[in-house]
């Protein structure tokens, strides 16, 4: 079925760099391709850990919150992303705005609070067995899949730009939550950074 009204006129913070994104994907054992995942809906949830209200939330998400650095919980589509010792980000492929009602009548009186932030960022999504490799040229993070491995996801930094960075499979395939006016610096330098892969390894 075909979108209409405004949700028609929406165009994703890449949409100009989709045909880049697709040349630049590299097949065979070095492979490496990225992709935009425009429109994902981001819920910023603030609550105490283990308190009633918390309890609540989690019940009505039907994901667990997690409560270490690093840490996601994923039910379904849905992931709950570790921000903060009483923050995190709830990430959903639903329209926006989607449940956020429900979250934050479950939260109650209770202190915290229930933010839709679907449009402060957007996503992209990298993968591929050099995937790792690609990310190491700009991102100060161990990578090493002894460090950091699938449900893994942290703020860190590409270059210059802030990430939350989440490594969803080992295949590698992970993917890097920037904000949309960030976002074209850090498609073109991803791009660049994916064009050695197309040749022959050095040995």
């Amino acid at each position: 079925m075909a979108e209409t009204g405004v949700a028609a006129l929406r165009r994703s913070p890449l949409a100009h760099l989709t045909e880049a994104m697709r040349a630049a994907a590299v097949t065979g054992a070095r492979g490496v391709a990225l992709a935009e995942r425009p429109f994902l809906t981001m819920v910023n949830l603030r609550v105490a850990p283990g308190s009633a209200a918390a309890g609540r939330v989690e019940k009505v998400l039907g994901v667990p919150l997690p409560r270490a650095c690093g840490d996601t919980a994923t039910a379904g589509s849905r992931t709950a992303v570790w921000l903060g010792p009483d923050e995190w980000l709830v990430v959903s492929p639903a329209s926006s705005g989607e449940g956020t009602a429900g979250i934050a009548q479950a939260l109650g009186g209770a202190p915290g609070s229930v933010v839709d932030v679907s449009a402060h960022r957007t996503t992209l999504e990298l993968s591929g067995p050099s995937a790792r490799q690609v990310l190491e040229k700009g991102c100060p993070l161990d990578l090493h899949p002894r460090v950091f491995g699938p449900g893994r996801a942290v703020s860190t930094t590409v270059g210059p730009v802030g990430v939350l960075l989440w490594q969803v499979d080992d295949a590698p395939t992970y993917r890097l939550l920037a904000r949309s006016s960030f976002a074209d610096h850090l498609a073109r330098r991803l791009i660049d950074a994916m064009g050695e892969f197309g040749g022959p390894e050095v040995p």
